[in-house]
């Protein structure tokens, strides 16, 4: 559904009523279109004394074509900051110190990224407690930013600095555009990442899976993975089957019907993947459900269907796929959302069955090995039918109560899937990132 608000404060008249009244003012995003270079202007590069990754960030901003200037004069489309030579709380100043004079040189839609070391991963108490303070900063800044523009934080644990190139890419660009104020760790518990021979279609040669895949979010996923070279396999219930073939014949992938919570499902699947694709390297565990009723009304069908789509089916397919189907290297991606993070009134079973698939990335990252990596987006407040059949008032609030005071795309998510899916995020992994444009829900 239109964002009919959105479209009016950014008309002549809207502007000038949203400024004197102090409305919320959203900003149209700037998101990946191919052949548009990543930013609007060239990435201002800072360090604090004895970072480690000033080098690497200047190499994937130069491949990547995108300007790298150490200059605080004129506009910036982003500004990196590399933080990983913070080891003490006083030199938390230089952060004040690098942004305080530029900030206002950010661009429409630009980018903020902080650097630091996985404060986990550090034995000495105050640089440990140092880098968890960027937590709070980049968290912060993200509230001030305006005009689109947003911030992020990275966590490159020492002897990974060669693995930020996807990440990187993917933060710096249109491509996260309602992605904003997320902690991401890298190498803490991944495995071998490998650039892609072209970074315009990095999953070329990739068979990946996607549930839910007829409508929606799901359907956005198998585009977005289908353009980045995936062949694609579009699952749903046979009731879509209309529109999961639609899906399926727009990106070039195929179709299987089947539903995921039949007791048999597991070595259907298998089978499938198996015999007609020797195997798949990409699992997204998009297919899910809601049954809303506050807790004291809901009845039990209403429980164990949620639970039993959302959570239970895709551990049983993860224990199926796990036994020799995913291939070496591949990536489990589950779908969470905001409300497994923060509750949500009326949906005791869908907020359970999301943050259950929370702790199946925390509970599998570590130990399923081979290289595999285990990932989830969180996504908030998305554009869809579902959403646009929510009564105006909660529909409203939803898109407002962010940062970037508006809704986001189906896309959005299928970008930050297409970022975990990608060879060169292969120690990216154990990630929860949320695409709300930093929710008032939730840390």
């Amino acid at each position: 559904m239109a964002d009919r608000y959105q479209r009016f404060s950014n008309s002549g008249v809207g502007r000038v009523l949203v400024k004197r009244l102090g409305l919320p003012n959203p900003t149209p995003l700037r998101r990946h279109r191919p052949g548009d270079p990543a930013l609007d202007g060239p990435v201002l590069l800072g360090a604090a004394p004895g970072g480690r990754l000033v080098d690497q960030v200047a190499g994937v901003c130069a491949a990547a074509g995108t300007e790298v200037v150490t200059s605080p004069a004129g506009a910036h489309g982003a500004l990196v900051f590399d933080a990983t030579g913070v080891r003490r709380v006083e030199q938390l100043r230089a952060l004040y110190d690098f942004f305080n004079p530029v900030l206002r040189s950010l661009g429409t839609c630009g980018r903020v990224v902080v650097l630091g070391t996985p404060p986990e991963r550090i034995a000495d108490a105050e640089e440990q407690v140092a880098q968890r303070a960027l937590e709070g900063f980049v968290r912060s800044v993200g509230k001030e930013l305006v005009c689109g523009a947003t911030a992020q934080l990275v966590y490159v644990e020492p002897g990974a600095e060669g693995d930020i190139a996807s990440t990187l890419r993917f933060l710096l660009s249109g491509k996260s555009a309602y992605v904003d104020a997320q902690v991401i760790r890298i190498g803490v518990l991944g495995g071998n990442a490998a650039e892609p021979d072209d970074w315009a279609s990095p999953l070329a040669g990739k068979v990946a899976l996607v549930t839910g895949a007829s409508r929606g979010i799901g359907a956005a996923i198998a585009e977005v993975l289908a353009r980045d070279g995936a062949h694609v396999v579009a699952l749903d219930v046979p009731a879509q089957g209309d529109g999961l073939a639609e899906v399926a014949n727009r990106v070039g992938g195929s179709a299987l019907q089947l539903d995921i919570t039949a007791a048999d499902a597991p070595a259907r699947l298998s089978d499938h993947l198996r015999t007609r694709h020797g195997g798949v390297d990409i699992v997204v565990h998009n297919a899910g459900i809601t049954r809303d009723k506050k807790l004291a009304n809901m009845k039990d069908p209403a429980w164990d269907a949620v639970l039993s789509v959302n959570l239970a089916s895709q551990l049983r397919v993860n224990a199926a796929l796990l036994d020799g189907v995913l291939r070496d290297g591949g990536r489990i991606i589950g779908v969470s959302s905001i409300a497994g993070i923060a509750g949500n009134t009326g949906q005791t079973n869908y907020a359970t069955s999301k943050a259950g698939v929370i702790g199946m990335v925390n509970a599998y990252a570590p130990v399923v090995g081979r290289g595999i990596t285990v990932n989830a987006v969180a996504p908030g407040f998305i554009e869809t039918k579902m959403t646009a059949a929510v009564p105006l008032v909660i529909r409203e609030a939803g898109r407002r109560m962010n940062s970037l005071a508006q809704g986001g795309l189906p896309v959005d998510v299928a970008e930050t899937i297409a970022w975990y899916a990608n060879p060169a995020s292969g120690a990216v992994t154990g990630n929860v990132v949320r695409v709300c444009g930093q929710s008032l829900l939730g840390p």
